[in-house]
């Protein structure tokens, strides 16, 4: 098993790693959507395991659409679309008057009615329908795409981006060495009873380690950089808890089969989704030089 886990990611890290450093933003947010469009049906799945179908379609659609006013708001943040710079005045309409990431909620309810009222699916599906669409488009879709915004910060944003991406790497590979080297306590037994205090005390070494490494790449002081991959830690470590909260609910061992020795994509990301909002977070409210 162990060979598989390392193939796969020998594949996937030297592509991922180019894309964020070399790509536009624009291009990051077209990756990101398949990867959200994938665990997003990988999620509806674990529904579907409890009787619960969600509206698929209607839900990825507006999930793209969070991921498209995520980059929009960093073409506005920046004050230029591709090469077009916007007049300061028009800039600051924009940032006051533009759609939003959390307007796509609005959407989605809206979308919601109308399945409700106008098709003839049935009415015992309604509820357990809504639920498991809405809570996919905001415990996957929506804090997925902050990596869109973390991206979009200007010329430390792909830095960052891979910074969030290196310290749920590190924690993970880390964790699952020192948890079958050393670990005797468990962690979280109910959830996931391989994990252990060691594996986790280990993964968050693991984040420090990165945030000493990237010192040299992001302008930020060392205590800050700290700050950072701990806090993004702990919350990759409750990401990673809370899908396994998920699978057990569902009865299911692994979210998918896509990725060989790792699961399914959600499996894989499961830590991504709640670090990366968190490292953009205290990024703007405590790295990010004030204007």
């Amino acid at each position: 098993m162990i060979w598989k886990r390392v193939a796969t990611a020998v594949v996937l890290i030297p592509f991922v790693v180019g894309l964020v450093l070399w790509g536009s933003t624009g291009v990051v947010t077209l990756g990101l959507a398949i990867v959200t469009l994938l665990s997003l049906f990988e999620y509806f799945g674990l529904g579907e395991a409890i009787g619960h179908r969600a509206y698929k379609f209607w839900t990825a659609t507006c999930a793209l659409l969070i991921l498209y006013l995520q980059w929009l708001t960093t073409v506005v943040r920046w004050g230029e679309f591709g090469s077009i710079a916007y007049p300061q005045k028009l800039s600051w309409l924009l940032v006051h008057f533009f759609p939003r990431a959390e307007d796509a909620f609005f959407v989605f309810v809206i979308g919601v009615t109308a399945i409700t009222l106008f098709t003839k699916r049935p009415l015992v599906e309604t509820l357990p329908a809504a639920g498991i669409s809405a809570s996919g488009l905001l415990l996957v879709a929506f804090p997925l795409s902050y990596a869109v915004r973390l991206h979009g910060q200007g010329t430390q944003g792909p830095r960052l981006l891979l910074f969030a991406l290196v310290i749920v790497w590190a924690a993970d590979t880390v964790a699952y060495f020192v948890g079958r080297t050393i670990g005797k306590h468990p962690f979280a037994p109910k959830l996931s009873p391989k994990k252990t205090w060691e594996g986790a005390i280990g993964s968050f070494i693991g984040s420090l380690l990165v945030g000493v490494a990237f010192a040299h790449f992001i302008n930020a002081p060392l205590l800050q950089l700290l700050g950072m991959a701990a806090v993004g830690n702990v919350a990759g470590q409750a990401g990673d808890l809370l899908e396994s909260a998920y699978k057990r609910s569902a009865g299911i061992k692994d979210s998918g089969n896509l990725l060989p020795g790792h699961g399914g994509i959600l499996d894989r990301i499961d830590a991504l989704i709640l670090a990366i909002p968190v490292v953009w977070y205290y990024w703007i409210l405590v790295c990010a030089p004030r204007s």
